[in-house]
């Protein structure tokens, strides 16, 4: 049987033009790994079997790939999964991620020397000092706030394209519990406190390194004020009243979607 592989550039998914859907998930020929110029090969093995693997080829960001193959962005991939009811894409997300990685690790942390890959495993080692490298993974919160008029509290940020709104969100802090972190990214970013902060489901977002955890909490005192660092806007929305929303796929689209169905988390 054919060996199938997974292909990326930076965040981006490489795939032949004449691939169909269902065939993102499984991958594409290993054979085409020799058409791509100082390309990253490596395997992984499964979370669900050790004992398989996944083969991924990780071309350079610059690097020029065959006018037979196009760039999807990932995060597009997601949304076509989900919009087509597929199964989410554990491999293409655990793939990226360690894509991602393993551009940030060829070099120990310690001493500088030139980390070795550890056969069958997703970490490195240092071969001088035998420090051990491994996929960094940063806790970030997501969360959704209602008030007692069942409006929802969605903000346009800086890095948003026009028009686009979506929940609060940001990275856990050192010392810091995730509900700490989001009464204090609510609090940094619109200036008004929550209460009944309360954890919803998680999802790996492997765009910058990410394992992100859905919350939900209700309003309780303040007067919105964007930062204006990153927040430029935010508002209550209504129903019938919502702005542009983050595609299907992500778990901020998802914890909307559950507040527009009236589905109790």
């Amino acid at each position: 049987m054919d060996k199938q592989a997974f292909f990326f550039q930076g965040d981006n998914f490489l795939m032949p033009v004449c691939a169909s859907y269902a065939q993102m998930n499984k991958g594409f020929s290993f054979d085409f790994s020799s058409e791509f110029i100082d390309a990253d090969i490596f395997e992984i093995p499964e979370l669900d079997n050790p004992l398989n693997v996944i083969n991924v080829v990780s071309i350079p960001q610059e690097a020029p790939f065959p006018s037979t193959w196009t760039s999807i962005p990932t995060r597009q991939i997601l949304t076509m999964f989900a919009v087509e009811g597929g199964n989410y894409p554990t491999g293409i997300i655990r793939a990226c991620h360690i894509c991602a990685w393993r551009r940030e690790s060829q070099f120990c942390g310690t001493c500088g020397s030139k980390n070795d890959d550890v056969p069958g495993q997703a970490h490195r080692v240092c071969p001088k000092c035998r420090r051990l490298e491994f996929p960094r993974i940063c806790p970030a919160i997501i969360v959704i706030i209602t008030d007692e008029k069942d409006r929802i509290l969605l903000a346009h940020n800086k890095r948003f394209r026009a028009g686009l709104y979506s929940h609060l969100s940001g990275y856990n802090e050192a010392g810091e519990s995730l509900e700490e972190t989001v009464v204090r990214e609510v609090r940094e970013e619109v200036n008004i406190e929550i209460k009944d902060v309360e954890y919803i489901v998680s999802q790996p977002w492997p765009f910058s390194g990410s394992l992100m955890t859905g919350f939900k909490a209700r309003y309780a005192s303040g007067e919105i004020k964007p930062d204006g660092e990153e927040i430029e806007d935010a508002k209550w929305f209504t129903r019938d009243n919502l702005p542009e929303l983050p595609g299907e796929g992500s778990l901020s689209r998802y914890l909307i979607n559950c507040w527009i169905d009236k589905k109790s988390f």
